[in-house]
C-alpha cells in the first residue's frame, strides 16, 4: 500500500510552500478513501511517494489515468495567498491503494 503526490516542477514552489501543498494533497486524498482502505494503509507505515511532473498538463494527464483506473484522487489548487496565483494546480494526491494499481500508473516518474 501507498500513496504518491505528483508535484508540478515548473511552479518552482518555495520548499515551504512545497510542503503545504503535498501535505494537502495527501490528506485530501486519505479523506476521499474508503476507510478499510485508509486502516490498511495506516497498519503498514503510510507510505508515501513524492514525484515530479513537468507542468499542469502532464500532471492533468496522470489524473485521468488513475481516475480510469478507479483510483482516489485529490486535485490541489492553491488560494493564492502567497507566491502563485487563486485557482493554480499545485499538485496530485493518489491514493492510497495497492502498489501495483499505483505503479502501473506513475511507475515511470521520477521522486522529487
Amino acid at each position: 500500500m501507498k500513496q504518491v503526490i505528483l508535484v508540478i516542477t515548473e511552479l518552482r514552489l518555495p520548499k515551504g510552500k512545497l510542503a503545504a501543498q503535498v501535505a494537502h494533497a495527501s490528506v485530501d486524498a486519505a479523506w476521499k478513501s474508503p476507510e478499510k482502505t485508509v486502516n490498511e494503509w495506516r497498519m503498514l507505515g503510510m507510505k508515501k511517494i513524492v514525484l515530479k511532473v513537468k507542468d499542469k498538463a502532464e500532471l492533468l494527464r496522470y489524473k485521468k489515468m488513475a481516475d480510469e483506473a478507479g483510483l482516489v484522487t485529490s486535485l490541489i489548487t492553491d488560494a493564492g495567498h502567497t507566491v502563485v496565483e487563486p485557482g493554480t494546480i499545485t499538485c496530485l494526491g493518489i491514493g492510497p491503494d495497492k502498489e501495483e494499481k499505483i505503479d502501473r500508473i506513475t511507475g515511470k516518474l521520477k521522486m522529487l
